[in-house]
């Protein structure tokens, strides 16, 4: 809420009203300077050269900044590594779902050190597989099954 631009004392005040939760500004303000370093520690790490499969998928949320309902979209994507483990390559939060965010995010995958993807999960929205192939032409793309 606070990399989106809401005041210590409005996050304050959405917990209060969702949940139920007394946050002080100050307490909000004291977390968000232990969190955010972490954060951005965890964004910019190198990754692997390879992996077996990276599903890649956002999901729609509707959020509500100054009393105005807005639609916003969080790009996942989840890789399997040659070992078989899981783990979440990354997160980001953009505008609704689009190929020219997910070639931008492809690209900072690739910049942070990804070689190679042997096969990518994808819905259909249209020109998806075209990015993809753009930065990994030999990754084989395959289509969700069940969304």
């Amino acid at each position: 809420m606070y990399v989106k631009g809401m005041t210590t004392r409005d996050i304050s005040a959405h917990l209060k009203s969702v949940y139920g939760v007394d946050a002080s500004a100050e307490t909000i303000s004291h977390m968000t300077d232990q969190i955010l370093p972490i954060a951005k520690e965890w964004q910019n790490l190198p990754l692997e050269k390879k992996y077996a499969v990276v599903f890649m998928d956002a999901v729609h949320l509707h959020i509500r900044p100054d009393s105005q309902t807005i639609k916003k979209a969080v790009y996942i994507a989840i890789e399997i590594k040659l070992n078989g483990r899981k783990e979440v390559l990354g997160m980001w939060i953009g505008s609704n779902e689009s190929v020219k965010y997910w070639l931008g995010l492809l690209n900072e995958i690739k910049n942070r050190g990804v070689e190679d993807i042997m096969i990518v999960s994808v819905d259909d929205l249209t020109g998806f597989g075209d990015a993809i192939n753009a930065v990994f032409p030999k990754a084989e793309i395959q289509h969700h099954i069940v969304h």
